[in-house]
């Protein structure tokens, strides 16, 4: 007969195993850096995918430097907004309720925008990122890529991570505005310069959606402006 009081029953733990578990847990996984970028990772993965499905596969493979200058450096662009939106939803402490709205849809929106972006790319059978170091060439001022048109530097990236209530919320609609005011410029040279229709008709798509938030985030921002 086996002695069964030599064997330790897995699903009872000791005090010690519990006080060590308890110690493990230091952070609540909302509170834990390395959650939030998992999750950005992993939403822009999803909105990779999701673009991908949703791309237009039909794309003929007609384009020129426009095509290509203007999806490689627009994918970048959106990179920024889907992280400051990321931030705002997540680490400002007195959200807006309609800024809420906006970041929660560019969040979404920019992403699966970014997937169809690669698929066109792909499409086009070109590189899916610009790996130049430089952006804009297609419009006919180039510059450093991280200087891009509506582009936040990282002094006005700092600040706006260390703003805090209606502040936060100010710099965020600040920022985000010119950010699409930059994409909207951007669109526009594409739609009138791109040789690809698909493409042409994503610009024109971009053009009405973000120029609608421009007009919808101006008026919260005078409203936070004048309510201070």
């Amino acid at each position: 007969m086996c002695d069964h009081g030599s064997v330790s029953d897995p699903s009872i733990r000791t005090n010690s195993e519990v006080d060590d578990l308890d110690e493990a847990r230091v952070l609540p996984w909302w509170q834990n850096p390395l959650n939030f970028i998992a999750i950005a990772i992993g939403g822009l993965v999803l909105g990779a995918g999701i673009g991908y499905l949703v791309g237009d596969r039909s794309a003929t493979p007609d384009f020129n430097e426009v095509d290509e200058g203007f999806l490689q450096d627009m994918r970048y662009h959106h990179d920024q907004a889907v992280q400051m939106a990321f931030f705002y939803l997540t680490e400002v402490d007195e959200p807006h309720p309609r800024l809420t709205m906006f970041a929660e849809e560019i969040l979404l929106s920019q992403q699966m925008e970014a997937g169809r972006m690669i698929q066109m790319l792909r499409n086009l059978g070109l590189s899916e990122v610009n790996d130049t170091g430089v952006a804009m060439g297609w419009m006919g001022h180039e510059v450093p890529i991280d200087q891009m048109d509506g582009l936040a530097s990282e002094e006005q990236l700092d600040a706006f991570a260390n703003a805090t209530g209606v502040a936060a919320s100010i710099m965020f609609a600040e920022l985000m505005i010119a950010h699409h005011r930059g994409g909207v410029d951007m669109a526009e040279v594409a739609l009138d310069g791109a040789d690809n229709a698909a493409v042409r008709s994503f610009a024109e798509s971009m053009i009405r959606g973000q120029s609608a938030e421009i007009t919808e985030m101006e008026t919260v921002l005078g409203e936070l402006i004048s309510g201070r």
